[in-house]
């Protein structure tokens, strides 16, 4: 097995979480969907968890599961009648996203590719896969600059970090085994930069990136607070704008202008494997910790 990216403290002893193995209740999550504060330790490559102080560790973060999270869902009884079927030689990975917030208090979004593998036509903030070797702000400043073109002058932004998300690929069971598991740490980085400054910079990466837009606080409210599972939402606002201005790469190169229909942004995670354009669930709860950030 390669290196364990996400290394877990209990009771003091250290812990590699298997590929099946819920690390929320590992850490003593209970049937609830959280969050529940975790200690934490950010070392070179690699993510540090507990459930009680240790030393070492730097902060306690909101750590948060999806409710269909496949690896609650997946009993004893499951995992030995289909355990040839799942990876044996995986451990849990360690991702790390960027939440960029412009000078005018608006964040940024990307919608990944139809052609990709992992998470297609997702609405994610920029980020990946964090290398063994590197800090974890400097993981998610490398993913940014691939994605977005964007290089962020280190006199002119600040971070902090935000929470940590389990992820599991597919999202939920009814879609088939889960084949990708990780912790999300996300970061906001706030720039001196407004949106039309950083805007002017941005060179998405086709590979990767099919469009992008910026979101405000009270869209996002309306999109963190549409609950997965959930018919209808909680406390949105009354007047919502019909559409939101997005920049989408066309196939010759370049990019258009184009209105996406906020109600696209409100659909939750379906229960059937599909491809429809969405924000993730880990995206909603990260706008939720933006926002409590920003003190809405």
């Amino acid at each position: 097995m390669a290196a364990s990216r996400v290394l877990l403290l209990l009771s003091g002893r250290p812990v590699s979480p298997s590929f099946v193995q819920s690390v929320c209740r590992l850490l003593g999550a209970g049937p609830g969907f959280g969050p529940w504060p975790t200690h934490c330790g950010f070392k070179r490559g690699r993510l540090v968890l507990s459930d009680r102080p240790f030393p070492g560790a730097s902060t306690t973060l909101p750590l948060q599961r999806p409710p269909f999270c496949p690896f609650v869902a997946l009993d004893q009884q499951q995992l030995r009648a289909r355990g040839s079927e799942l990876p044996t030689n995986r451990g849990v990975d360690l991702g790390v996203a960027v939440i960029l917030q412009s000078s005018d208090q608006t964040v940024l979004l990307t919608r990944r590719t139809s052609t990709l593998s992992l998470s297609p036509n997702l609405w994610v903030p920029p980020g990946g896969h964090v290398e063994l070797d590197e800090e974890l702000l400097d993981g998610g400043l490398r993913e940014l600059w691939e994605e977005s073109g964007l290089q962020l002058p280190q006199d002119q932004f600040s971070w902090v970090p935000l929470g940590l998300w389990e992820s599991a690929y597919p999202p939920r069971l009814s879609w088939g085994l889960p084949k990708y598991h990780h912790i999300i740490l996300y970061l906001l980085v706030v720039s001196q930069e407004s949106q039309q400054q950083l805007q002017a910079r941005i060179q998405p990466n086709p590979n990767e990136v099919s469009a992008f837009m910026w979101l405000g606080p009270d869209v996002a409210a309306a999109v963190a607070t549409m609950e997965d599972d959930t018919e209808t939402s909680r406390h949105l606002p009354q007047e919502l704008p019909p559409s939101i201005l997005i920049v989408e790469l066309k196939e010759d190169g370049g990019a258009r202008p184009l209105a996406l229909p906020v109600s696209t942004l409100l659909r939750t995670t379906p229960t059937t494997a599909e491809g429809k354009e969405r924000v993730s669930s880990g995206t909603k709860f990260a706008l939720r910790l933006w926002l409590q950030h920003l003190g809405r």
